[in-house]
C-alpha cells in the first residue's frame, strides 16, 4: 500500500492510496482458498472446486469486500500514524472512475483513490479562574407558596349548578356553543359544541370571557373580539371576528378551604407537608432558572474567549438540522420563512451564525471535558431513557428498545447530558457571585434570553 499526502489546507487533510494489484490479488487468493476448502460445488468433490471456477463464481463479490477492507485499513492507517482527530467520516473519491474500479474487482490492476478528512481543531482552552460571573438568585415569599395553592386549588374546583335564572359571575363556569366569523363568514377552527369555559380564567381571546358577564342559561350573545397581533394562526391575528354565542349551563365554584381539605385532595398527610412540598418546587424551579442564566452567561463567555477555524462540515449539519426545525416551525404557524423585517437569506446568515456557535461551543465543551475527564455515568443516562419512556405513556419497552439498539440515538440523548456535566466542572473552577432579585426580575430575565 503507497500513501502520499497530496493537499493540507486548514482542517482538510488529502491523501492518496494506491493498493497495488498484486497485494489484491493475494488477498483474493487466500479468500478464495478458504472457500475452497469448506466449498460444495456440484460435480466436485467437498473442497476439491478448481480455484478458477470458484473465481467465476465468488470472485467479484469477495474482491468487493477485500477492497471494502483494504480502504477501511488505509484510512485507520493514516489516522493513526498522522494523529488526525477526525470530526466526520472520511471523503473518498476515486479519480480512476468506473473502469479502474472493475480492473481492480477483477483483480487486474491497481486500486486507487483520494481520501480527505476534516479534522477537529487545535487549541489550547487554557485556565479558565480569571472568569468571574454573576448568577441571579431570587426567594420564594409567601406570596409565592399561597399563590401556587391557589393555583392548585383552582385544578380541583368543583362546581355546582345556579339556581334557575341566575347570571354568570366572573369565576364561574359555563358550557357553551359558539360559532365565530369574519366578515360575517365562518372560519376554520371557529366553531366549537359544549365547550367549558372558567370566566376570569383568560383562557379564550381577550375579551370573549368578560363580554359573557351577566348571561343566563339558555342565553345567546354575540360577542365581538379582535385577535392579538401575535395570534398563533396567522391568518387569524390582527382581525375582528364575532361570535355566535349560546350559553348552556352556568356552574357556581364550589367553596373549597385552602388548608386541610386540600391537602387531603392531594394525598398531603397535613397542610404543612402541602406547604413545605410546594415551596421546594418553587425553590427548585427558581434554582433551575438561576442556573440557565449563569450557564447563558458562561457560554457567551466561552463564545467570546475563543477563536478557530471550524469544521465547514459540523457548521453545515448544524446550520441544517436549524433551518429544518425552523422551516417545520414555520409551517405549522403559516409564517413565512424569513423573519420578521428579514429577508430569507438574512434570516440564513443568522442562523448560520447560531450554527457556528453552537459548533465552536461543543468543541470548547467537549475539549474542557475531555481534559477533565468528564464523564456520563450509567445512572445519569438511565434516568433520562426512564424521562423518555414516560414522554410515550403505553410504549415505554419500545422506547428502550429504540435507543438500546440505536447508538446515534443514544449519543444524541448523552450530549445534553455531558454538557451539564461539564458546566457543572467549570462551575467549579470560576468565581461566581450571587445576586439577590426579585423572582419578578428573574423570570423577566428568562423570558427575555
Amino acid at each position: 500500500m503507497q500513501v502520499t499526502q497530496t493537499s493540507s489546507e486548514g482542517l482538510k487533510q488529502e491523501y492518496k492510496v494506491v493498493l497495488p494489484a498484486g497485494d489484491l490479488a493475494a488477498k483474493l487468493a487466500a479468500q478464495l482458498a478458504e472457500v475452497q476448502a469448506k466449498a460444495q460445488i456440484k460435480g466436485f468433490r467437498p473442497g476439491k472446486a478448481p480455484i478458477g471456477h470458484l473465481k467465476k463464481l465468488y470472485g467479484k463479490g469477495i474482491m468487493s469486500d477485500v477492497l471494502q477492507e483494504a480502504v477501511n485499513e488505509a484510512n485507520r492507517k493514516i489516522v493513526e500514524e498522522n494523529a488526525l482527530r477526525i470530526a466526520v467520516e472520511p471523503k473518498l473519491d476515486f479519480p480512476g472512475g468506473q473502469d479502474e474500479v472493475e480492473r481492480a474487482l477483477a483483480a487486474e490492476g491497481d486500486f486507487a483513490f483520494t481520501v480527505t478528512f476534516e479534522t477537529l481543531p487545535k487549541f489550547d482552552v487554557g485556565s479558565l479562574d480569571d472568569i468571574a460571573l454573576e448568577r441571579p438568585v431570587a426567594e420564594v415569599g409567601d406570596d409565592d407558596i399561597n399563590a401556587a395553592l391557589k393555583n392548585l386549588a383552582d385544578r380541583v374546583q368543583e362546581f355546582e349548578a345556579r339556581a334557575e335564572g341566575a347570571k354568570a359571575e366572573t369565576g364561574d363556569k359555563l358550557t357553551l356553543d359558539f360559532t365565530g366569523k369574519l366578515d360575517g363568514v365562518p372560519f376554520e377552527g371557529g366553531t366549537g359544541g359544549d365547550v367549558d369555559i372558567v370566566l376570569g380564567s383568560g383562557t379564550f381571546i381577550p375579551g370573549f370571557e368578560e363580554q359573557l358577564v351577566g348571561a343566563a342559561a339558555g342565553e345567546q350573545r354575540l360577542v365581538k373580539v379582535k385577535f392579538p397581533e401575535d395570534y398563533s394562526a396567522k391568518h387569524l391575528a390582527g382581525k375582528d371576528a364575532e361570535f355566535d354565542v349560546t350559553v348552556k349551563v352556568i356552574e357556581a365554584p364550589k367553596p373549597l378551604e385552602i388548608g386541610e381539605e386540600l391537602a387531603k385532595k392531594y394525598g398531603f398527610e397535613n397542610f404543612d407537608a402541602m406547604k413545605a412540598a410546594v415551596k421546594g418546587n418553587l425553590e427548585a424551579d427558581l434554582h433551575k432558572v438561576s442556573r440557565d442564566r449563569l450557564k447563558r452567561a458562561l457560554l457567551d463567555t466561552l463564545d467570546s474567549r475563543y477563536s478557530f477555524d471550524l469544521p465547514p462540515t459540523l457548521v453545515e449539519q448544524e446550520f441544517n438540522n436549524i433551518w429544518a426545525q425552523h422551516e417545520a416551525e414555520s409551517q405549522r404557524a403559516g409564517q413565512p420563512l424569513a423573519e420578521e423585517g428579514k429577508t430569507e437569506d438574512e434570516t440564513r446568515a443568522e442562523f448560520r451564525k447560531i450554527a457556528e456557535r453552537r459548533v465552536r461551543l461543543g468543541l470548547v465543551l467537549a475539549e474542557i471535558g475531555q481534559n477533565a475527564g468528564v464523564k456520563v455515568e450509567d445512572k445519569d443516562l438511565t434516568d433520562a431513557l426512564v424521562e423518555r419512556a414516560r414522554m410515550f405513556p403505553g410504549q415505554e419497552k419500545q422506547v428502550w428498545d429504540f435507543y438500546r439498539n440505536n447508538e446515534q440515538a443514544l449519543a444524541q440523548l448523552r450530549a445534553p447530558i455531558y454538557e451539564e456535566r461539564v458546566v457543572d466542572h467549570i462551575s467549579k473552577l470560576i468565581k461566581i457571585t450571587d445576586k439577590t432579585v426579585s423572582k419578578d426580575e428573574l423570570l423577566k430575565e428568562e423570558d427575555e434570553a
